[in-house]
């Protein structure tokens, strides 16, 4: 069941090392419709990693609310799944039982977890290496089994925290591929610093301004689906791309 995820006048602010206080985020509002794909872009240091976290129930803001459907977000839910830049993968267990871990903290037998891992695996090109550990593993392969994690949950959202920046940029393009094929009609929030992948998933992309963030720019990517690289090369996805670049110049 796809959720909708929204903040209403929050803001984040931290103890700044040398004393004092450090606005990092808002004050922000903003909704993510259920079932939209909305990447999140802007300068480093901007707040994008922040509004996951607390969208995520990882960190609360220092004043506003964060809602998952109508209800403050106050702890992690189980209707939302989060995947960062680093794999995380537990090096003792195999891909088979990385995959499977939500589901075995959720009291699900071995028997049905392993379904429905198996049933993910071709989905996820996975399925030669169901018995190999993270050390055997690709970057781009590592970063498979840390969605299908994810997706084995099907969670209502999916947050993303540059989920794909350190894998070499022809991996990065496969794996966005494949994850506009498997993701479920989910709502979406993902942060990336590359423009054109942000353009070729997203439906809507919104720009932040530099510290403490705030939304400064929120541009529809109207392009058909299902998208391919190709699409890049297309008038439309230029235009949009350039926009989106302009209002992070600004920023």
């Amino acid at each position: 069941m796809t959720v909708r995820l929204s903040a209403r006048d929050v803001t984040a602010v931290y103890d700044a090392p040398g004393g004092g206080l450090l606005p990092a985020l808002g004050p922000l509002t903003m909704t993510v419709e259920a079932g939209t794909f909305m990447c999140l872009v802007g300068p480093s240091g901007c707040g994008k990693s922040t509004l996951i976290r607390i969208l995520a129930g990882l960190q609360r803001p220092t004043s506003g609310t964060a809602y998952l459907d109508d209800q403050p977000i106050l702890e992690p839910a189980p209707q939302i799944g989060l995947m960062f830049q680093d794999s995380n993968l537990l090096p003792w267990r195999t891909v088979q039982d990385n995959i499977a871990l939500p589901l075995e903290l959720a009291g699900v037998t071995q028997a049905e977890r392993y379904q429905t891992v198996h049933d993910l695996l071709p989905t996820l090109g996975l399925s030669e290496f169901v018995l190999a550990y993270p050390g055997e593993l690709s970057g781009g392969m590592a970063q498979r089994v840390a969605l299908g994690r994810v997706l084995v949950q099907q969670p209502g959202a999916l947050l993303l925290d540059e989920p794909f920046g350190a894998l070499d940029a022809l991996t990065r393009e496969q794996i966005s591929l494949d994850l506009m094929q498997l993701r479920s009609k989910q709502t979406v929030v993902m942060v990336t610093h590359n423009i054109h992948e942000a353009v070729l998933l997203a439906d809507r992309i919104v720009v932040f301004s530099r510290r403490p963030g705030r939304i400064i720019a929120d541009i529809p990517v109207d392009l058909e689906r299902p998208r391919r690289l190709e699409d890049a090369y297309t008038e439309e996805f230029g235009g949009i791309a350039r926009h989106v670049r302009a209002a992070i110049n600004e920023a």
